[in-house]
């Protein structure tokens, strides 16, 4: 088992895809990470741009394990790469109510809060592939994002205490 967090300006008593934001990494769902602090930091910044609530970390217990089990699409980047770099591009130019992948739960590297500039930049040909990829790379401690996308994985997750 491993705790993963969940940083809103609000407690997260039962997890509502509904209300995740398109245009996000992975497309529209439910993220967490492995990092706790990182997690706050995101509550913060959640915080502020709502204007309104409390900076709030909520933990869930995931089994691993399940990675392993079929029966899920689960897509895994290892690492920042060219893949993952178009994988993010689709999704964050995805608006749509449909989504833009099939997978039940992605885990990869979290991009850059300053993705947007580069995207566009990017597009409108102002840098390359790999430049592209360097931009995005998280700065400060390399974490991991988990994605939860469909009910039936959301369903893999349960909250706990700290």
């Amino acid at each position: 088992m491993i705790t993963l967090y969940h940083g809103s300006n609000v407690s997260i008593e039962q997890i509502d895809l509904s209300l995740s934001r398109k245009g996000k990494d992975f497309g529209c769902g439910f993220y967490l990470n492995a990092n706790r602090q990182q997690a706050m930091d995101m509550a913060i910044r959640t915080t502020q741009r709502m204007r309104s609530g409390t900076p709030t970390v909520t933990a869930y217990l995931f089994d691993e394990s399940i990675l392993n089990q079929s029966g899920l699409n689960i897509k895994i980047f290892d690492d920042y790469s060219v893949e993952w770099a178009e994988f993010v591009l689709m999704n964050r130019k995805n608006t749509s109510d449909t989504p833009a992948h099939p997978y039940d739960i992605v885990i990869g590297p979290i991009a850059n809060d300053t993705v947007g500039v580069q995207i566009r930049r990017f597009i409108m040909g102002y840098i390359s592939m790999e430049r592209l990829i360097e931009e995005l790379k998280y700065r400060g401690n390399h974490s991991v994002q988990y994605f939860f996308g469909t009910p039936k994985a959301i369903n893999l997750l349960h909250r706990t205490e700290e």
